[in-house]
């Protein structure tokens, strides 16, 4: 199966570390966010990978190359001028086939079994579903949650914005990780800007989301914080021999 690592955002709450530095690049653990889930796709056996990009992209190119350091296949969809996540997906449709594929976001750390994906997407395929998300335990900076796990689908109207009285404990936080058929994003016009969550909030209303619960580690890496804290704890678990 493929994967599509999404590098193209500009990382604004970033800088000034993304005013020279695509954000996907920025390093913890002594290595690139982008790199952590590029090795990890590897480990899993998905090595066919779509990277898109827009600012500062030629760096990533540069130090990422054609993927043969890490053992990948990396095809690259430049954008010029970043679309969002859905208009970057629909950007890069002609490059991620006819079957379900994996995104993530490139500006997370997680620890998250992609060997668990392949599966996902053949079920995906065999299913009426539009999508499978990967949920995590609500952040600080995301007390509220995004979405609501219900025996393994996602339960429409049960966002944070929602006024149902929906238990919080119920309501998490969406990773950043998903699958999804690529005619979720087929009417986008291609080069246009389009977010993703109004698309996810159209198909959960349609019942045609699932998801999953992942408890492990996930960060949201996006003020220089976050990734000064995700740097010590890589750290800490490398010297403990866990990572």
């Amino acid at each position: 199966m493929l994967a599509m690592i999404l590098a193209a955002g500009r990382g604004e709450r970033m800088r000034p570390l993304t005013d020279h530095t695509p954000k996907p690049l920025l390093q913890a653990g002594g290595k690139p966010l982008i790199a952590w889930h590029i090795e990890r796709l590897v480990r899993a056996g998905i090595t066919d990978l779509v990277i898109n990009h827009a600012h500062l992209g030629a760096q990533i190119e540069q130090v990422l190359g054609n993927g043969r350091q890490f053992g990948a296949t990396i095809r690259y969809s430049g954008e010029g001028t970043a679309l969002e996540t859905a208009g970057g997906i629909a950007f890069a449709l002609h490059l991620l086939g006819e079957q379900p594929f994996a995104v993530v976001n490139g500006d997370i750390w997680c620890d998250f079994d992609f060997s668990h994906l392949p599966a996902r997407a053949a079920a995906l395929a065999d299913s009426a579903d539009m999508a499978h998300l990967v949920l995590v335990d609500n952040p600080e900076h995301n007390r509220k949650g995004d979405f609501m796990l219900q025996d393994n689908r996602i339960v429409p109207g049960a966002s944070a914005k929602s006024c149902i009285p929906y238990p919080v404990s119920r309501i998490l936080t969406f990773s950043g990780i998903g699958l999804y058929k690529p005619q979720l994003f087929s009417h986008i016009p291609r080069g246009s800007k389009a977010p993703l969550a109004p698309l996810l909030r159209e198909q959960i209303a349609l019942g045609k989301v699932s998801g999953e619960h992942h408890r492990g580690l996930w960060v949201d890496v996006g003020t220089p914080q976050r990734l000064d804290d995700l740097d010590k704890q890589l750290r800490a678990l490398q010297n403990a021999g866990h990572v």
